[in-house]
């Protein structure tokens, strides 16, 4: 049975409980036999069925645990580590079932054009976007900042810093800062290296003022890694921290309320990153959240 005609059935059902005689009225005018809508009443559901039925439920209930920013790829991750659920799962039918529950993922954010910053130590583009090189933790570090707001407007602003490991997109240490300084971003790279302990990866960066200051290339030499730096007005050369910080902007930031403090943005910001590093499950991890990721490769 078809969509198309279970809603016909359904309405004639129900309007016909409340309207004596409309039964007979409405099947005569859509050229439905009494024998197939009394076929359709005493229909047991089938296996399948029931199974579209269970499907259905779970999909909007983990569309709205994500407060509506996953679409077919994710949920097919989150359904399939599901326990709860006994019974062979595809892609495709997970596609099909949130088309016909009309639940769709929000588009990313526009990416914005970077501003030009004075350049002091320069280094070259030694990651070149070959974003596949990271085969274990911590060969590879990218690290940028991002524009966080709270108040009751949104009047106040922060810069959000922070260090990803390339391989599981692991976000290793953050830091709210007024701007863009060289001391933030050293301290989170402080952070970073007190995490991971001896460590000695390529760092991959802009060339904005925070990453070509003397003091932020010395913190680098100390630890011995390797420099690589995007190209001027080349945005994509640190393309995945660039995605990070949208995703994570547009599918936790923007679907709850604006922080109206800064104690609020903190809480919120910090409820996010432990999101997308222990819940968030991608097809790029083959379905394994960012720690499960990095502790198969240990």
């Amino acid at each position: 049975m078809n969509a198309k005609n279970k809603l016909a059935y359904q309405a004639i059902q129900a309007i016909s409980r409340q309207i004596h005689g409309a039964q007979a009225i409405i099947l005569r005018y859509l050229g439905i036999s009494r024998q197939a809508y009394h076929q359709w009443q005493h229909h047991e559901e089938t296996a399948w069925e029931q199974q579209e039925a269970t499907l259905k439920q779970k999909i909007s209930q983990v569309f709205q645990e994500h407060r509506q920013r996953i679409g077919a790829g994710k949920m097919y991750h989150y359904l399939t580590h599901d326990e709860t659920l006994n019974f062979y799962i595809s892609g495709k039918r997970v596609k099909r079932l949130m088309s016909n529950l009309h639940l769709k993922c929000q588009s990313r954010l526009k990416r914005r054009q970077p501003t030009k910053q004075a350049e002091q130590e320069l280094r070259d583009n030694i990651l070149n976007q070959q974003f596949d090189l990271a085969t274990k933790p911590n060969q590879i570090w990218l690290s940028d900042s991002t524009e966080v707001r709270y108040g009751i407007n949104g009047e106040h602003k922060l810069r959000l810093c922070g260090v990803l490991d390339l391989y599981g997109r692991y976000l290793l240490a953050y830091k709210l800062s007024v701007t863009e300084t060289s001391e933030a971003m050293m301290d989170t790279f402080k952070q970073a290296f007190d995490v991971t302990g001896d460590v000695h990866p390529m760092v991959h960066t802009d060339r904005g003022s925070a990453f070509t200051a003397k003091a932020f290339g010395k913190l680098m030499s100390e630890h011995q890694v390797l420099r690589s730096m995007s190209r001027p007005g080349t945005p994509y050369d640190n393309a995945p921290i660039e995605r990070w910080w949208n995703e994570f902007k547009l599918n936790w930031m923007e679907s709850h309320p604006i922080p109206k403090t800064k104690a609020e943005l903190i809480a919120l910001i910090e409820e996010g990153i432990h999101y997308f590093n222990y819940v968030d499950r991608t097809t790029q991890r083959n379905g394994s959240t960012a720690v499960e990721y990095r502790s198969e490769a240990a």
